[in-house]
């Protein structure tokens, strides 16, 4: 923004600054009636006032600039340094990686599940009952008895995401006492068995699993990624604020300071009746309103501070300053690039993909899941039984176990046809829905890309509008001072100045809102020219 520099006079001076006018307007200690030279010699009274006025305002300018720099820190914080701490230590950001790391944690876990799972079970037992026991004779004894029973084993386990079956290879030993009236040592091996279950005309819900978790952790990666976007949109209107609030303070220290100078130069100017009553009470309201502005932009500037502070996760109690630059980026975005790398960045596309998948899903259990099926449980291996644990492993006997379960379904009152057809209903819904949610994509990134180009005219027309408004507050004080001009055509130019200022402000806020926006809705770095990583 271009600087403020003044030519005008200072903030105080005049007849009410120091005793140069009398009521009269003539000055003290000089005659009534002085000769011609005298007269051509000695200053005018309101030559003096506007001569004495200009050598003090400069440096009183430059203080009321500065003024609400002397409680900020040395080292001010860019826009771009501001964007980096609350994309590395905020609240939202410590979330959106919280959020980003339970993805990948839960797809590692996954995947491994999918790996051999190798496990060692063992469950000792023991049972004390009365048990009827047969004689040679026939007759019966009930008897009591105590049977203590120990089994281990281990086992390897693999999924089978191409069928959604389970292949398991296991080994186990059992160790079976009988204790009383009858009694008995028996050791059981089974060194290696080899099983399978599958299931047959079912969904193959581990395949499904996987192409839901590879598409959820995707979407979780782009979401991060719109995450830190959306944390630097924030960031960045975070800090405009903070800098239109910061501006704010200083131009209504200005205006102050320049309606405090102008009234004290109308006080000595009504002594000599140069103005009437009137502008005099006028310049003392803009006085009063110019005070009351400068008390309210203090207190949105501490606000501003504050929630400054809050966005980049800083001590309350840590000063701060910023330092924002007027140079914006030179680059054009074009709205086809726009378009295209919103529909192939976008969280929300592998979003869709993931509803899609979802909605064959639930197609497809929907049938088989309610139609006819079976369960084939098939093993072979090896097993021995022995008196003592090492005899258990020789002489080997082969083990063969097949089952084949079927269910058929007979009479459902038309519940599966209902399934399906709520099943395929859903689908046209995602359908649906996935076609408006592209072209509001698209839509997106298309209006972002022109809002960027119309944002950064706006900066160039309002910084140019700025400068004249500021030039022309200048000329119009100069000339107020020499009374060539009246106080309601100053107060016009000192308010114009200051809409001029707020447009230019509130501009540079929209070009760089428009343009972390922009890469929000794409995920697309226009200045490199590459996809945000």
């Amino acid at each position: 923004m271009s600087q403020v520099r003044f030519s005008a006079p200072p903030l105080r001076g005049g007849c009410a600054a120091a005793p140069l006018c009398s009521a009269s307007g003539t000055q003290p200690g000089v005659r009534k009636h002085p000769d011609r030279r005298e007269q051509r010699s000695a200053p005018r009274p309101q030559k003096r006032i506007a001569a004495a006025s200009r050598e003090r305002f400069s440096a009183l300018l430059a203080m009321a600039i500065a003024a609400p720099l002397t409680l900020q820190a040395q080292q001010p914080i860019t826009l771009q340094q501001a964007v980096d701490l609350a994309q590395k230590q905020s609240h939202q950001a410590r979330a959106a990686t919280a959020v980003r790391d339970a993805a990948r944690a839960r797809d590692r876990g996954f995947n491994a599940r999918l790996l051999p799972q190798l496990s060692f079970s063992g469950t000792p037992q023991y049972e004390r009952s009365i048990q009827p026991i047969i004689q040679p004779d026939g007759s019966i004894i009930f008897t009591p008895l105590q049977t203590k029973t120990a089994t281990a084993g281990a086992k390897i386990e693999q999924k089978l995401p191409f069928s959604g079956g389970v292949l398991s290879v296991t080994s186990g030993l059992r160790r079976t006492e009988f204790t009383g009236a009858k009694q008995n040592l028996s050791w059981t091996s089974n060194p290696v068995t080899f099983e399978l279950r599958q299931d047959l005309l079912r969904p193959n819900a581990i395949g499904w699993d996987r192409r839901e978790v590879d598409l959820r952790t995707d979407a979780a990666e782009r979401q991060y990624l719109e995450a830190r976007e959306t944390i630097a949109l924030q960031a960045s209107n975070a800090f405009f604020d903070l800098y239109v609030a910061q501006k704010t303070l200083s131009n209504a220290i200005l205006n102050a300071a320049v309606n405090d100078t102008l009234y004290t130069l109308n006080k000595g100017r009504l002594e000599v009746g140069k103005i009437g009553e009137n502008d005099l009470l006028q310049s003392e309201l803009a006085l009063l309103r110019a005070r009351s502005a400068e008390e309210n932009a203090r207190l949105d500037y501490e606000r501003a501070a504050a929630a400054f502070r809050l966005v980049l996760n800083l001590p309350a109690s840590a000063p701060i300053a910023i330092e924002a630059s007027t140079v914006i980026p030179a680059f054009d975005a074009d709205t086809a690039v726009a378009v295209q790398q919103a529909l192939r960045q976008r969280a929300q596309l592998t979003e869709l993909q993931l509803q899609a998948v979802q909605a064959r899903r639930r197609i497809a259990e929907a049938k088989l899941n309610n139609g006819i099926g079976a369960t084939v449980n098939a093993s072979v291996g090896f097993n021995q039984s022995a008196p003592e644990a090492n005899l258990a492993y020789q002489n080997l006997l082969q083990a063969q176990r097949f089952n084949v379960g079927v269910a058929v379904p007979l009479i459902q009152w038309g519940a599966r046809s209902a399934d399906v057809q709520a099943a395929v209903a859903d689908q046209q819904r995602v359908a649906a829905l996935s076609r408006l949610t592209l072209e509001q994509v698209a839509q997106d990134a298309h209006f972002a890309a022109l809002l960027l180009s119309q944002a950064k005219r706006n900066v160039l027309v309002s910084a140019k509008a700025d400068t004249v408004a500021q030039k022309r507050f200048e000329v119009a004080y100069n000339r107020y001072v020499i009374g060539r001009i009246g106080i309601d055509n100053l107060y016009i130019a000192q308010n114009e100045k200051d809409q001029a200022v707020s447009q230019y402000l509130q501009a540079l806020r929209s070009y760089w809102g428009a343009y972390y926006r922009l890469r929000q809705v794409t995920l697309y770095d226009f200045e490199r020219r590459v996809p945000i990583r």
